[in-house]
């Protein structure tokens, strides 16, 4: 161990060699400073921290980024090109150890950087805090600088998948005398499906027949009396059903436990469709169950609709926002982990430009995986014949269809891990989710290309690199 800390160390001393690095950490300084007096937001508190957030951690992660992977090439491909790498080697380590030193030594500068820049970031979101007055800090304390969980609704898609299949049957039955060989039935069924689950994400407005509201029941899923005093927030999106609408919507909201007096009722607001909103309700309306029943009711004179994905959601309090930061920082910090193990794995068998070029290619296709679904859910890269309408088969579908499975399967469970999201939403990140991160983008992903980047390592002859000079 005391090898590889050895390494660790020399790599950290190299790295503030390279002037690069110099540049690209003085600008995430700069950004952390600077950035909040030029940004523009909408003039509220949630509003500023919200894109300070977006735009802070962004920067950081893309300038870190880049950092690393420079570092990475240019630690061990330059000591590799300029024979330094031979007068560690000639010692009693192996070449393993300093594989896994430099890799470590990366990670520790990353950590140390993410944690400077994570204190500069905090005490400038609560200095911004102190200087607001007590409302904007309690939307500001409640809706951003939080660690919220959500719970949604229970929807009964077994029932409505049961109830297809029966209306399927009844329609089939009509057609005892039509060759049924020529009907996708399928294609009918999930037809119906979809039909039955857009009324039942209906809500019409109130008139003479219709009651015009919808009601969901929620439970919390943890002990009520951790939220208790606490407030809570229904966040919803819906959409309206005639696309000709514009405008906004006259809706009132209530919430509680029915037959109690746990009951709570909003004023009539207005309420823009094809957005996300939050509305604040009072603490404690669930029973000691932390069940707890919403009710949405149409006031206007278009008929809405709340998608079962993200129609309806309860937002509690489930921690600080100070641990959710710094899991959201560990997080980052997986990511640039990984970064330093593509860096090295490529530069322990090329030279330091090659190196550099082939990482970052590596990213870039790591970002593509939009069209590699895309080809791969058509099964084809081939051209579209106009005459034929048909895709004309090619060599390169044999090749790179099985390539971009590959590549997804690696890339897809890294690209799930998005703390930047989460923290400018006031989302909590678990500590299983840290875990996950840790275990699939370090252990697994990271550990693969340690694996091959060790094994290029260890079969590179080094005295290459004075032949080479």
């Amino acid at each position: 161990m005391k090898k590889i800390l050895a390494i660790a160390w020399l790599t950290w001393k190299a790295a503030f060699r390279f002037k690069l690095v110099a540049v690209l950490l003085t600008m995430m300084i700069f950004t952390v400073v600077v950035l909040p007096v030029i940004i523009k937001d909408d003039g509220t508190a949630r509003g500023f921290v919200q894109i300070l957030l977006t735009y802070t951690l962004t920067v950081i992660a893309g300038l870190l980024g880049l950092c690393t992977l420079w570092i990475a090439c240019g630690t061990l491909a330059r000591d590799i090109e300029e024979c330094q790498i031979q007068l560690v080697a000639t010692k009693p380590i192996s070449r393993w150890q300093i594989w896994i030193g430099k890799w470590v030594g990366i990670i520790l500068l990353n950590t140390a950087i993410l944690t400077i820049t994570g204190i500069l970031l905090l005490g400038l979101f609560y200095w911004r805090a102190s200087k607001l007055d007590p409302k904007q800090q309690h939307i500001l304390f409640n809706e951003v600088l939080v660690a919220r969980q959500g719970v949604k609704p229970q929807y009964p898609i077994k029932e409505l998948e049961q109830q297809a299949q029966q209306l399927l049957k009844e329609r089939l039955g009509l057609l005892q005398y039509t060759n049924l060989d020529k009907i996708d039935i399928q294609a009918v069924r999930r037809e119906i499906l979809e039909q039955l689950k857009a009324d039942y994400q209906l809500v019409p407005p109130m008139t003479l027949s219709s009651p015009g509201y919808r009601r969901w029941d929620l439970n919390l899923g943890i002990n009520p009396a951790k939220i208790k005093g606490k407030p809570l927030y229904i966040r919803t999106k819906f959409y309206a059903g005639n696309a000709a609408f514009s405008g906004t919507v006259t809706a009132m909201w209530q919430a509680g436990v029915p037959g109690t007096a746990k009951i709570w009722r909003s004023e009539p607001m207005s309420l823009a469709p094809d957005t996300f909103h939050e509305i604040e309700i009072p603490p404690d309306l669930f029973d000691k169950n932390g069940d707890i029943t919403v009710v949405f009711i149409n006031l206007s004179d278009v008929p809405l609709i709340f998608p079962m994905e993200d129609g309806i959601e309860l937002l509690y309090p489930a921690g600080s926002f100070v641990w959710n930061f710094a899991r959201g920082l560990g997080i980052i910090l997986c990511w640039m982990a990984l970064l330093a193990a593509l860096g090295l794995a490529t530069a322990s068998y090329l030279s330091f430009p090659v190196a550099a070029f082939v990482a970052m290619a590596a990213l870039v296709l790591a970002f593509s995986t939009g069209i590699m679904t895309t080809a791969i859910s058509e099964g084809i890269l081939s051209k579209y014949d106009e005459q034929t309408h048909q895709f004309i088969p090619s060599i390169l579908d044999i090749i790179f269809i099985p390539l971009f499975k590959a590549i997804l399967a690696v890339v897809s469970p890294v690209k799930q891990f998005s703390p930047i999201d989460k923290l400018t939403t006031g989302r909590l990140i678990t500590w299983a989710e840290l875990a996950q991160a840790i275990l699939i983008v370090v252990a697994l992903v990271g550990g693969l290309l340690a694996v091959v980047g060790n094994y290029l390592f260890y079969k590179r002859e080094l005295a290459a690199g004075e032949a080479t000079k």
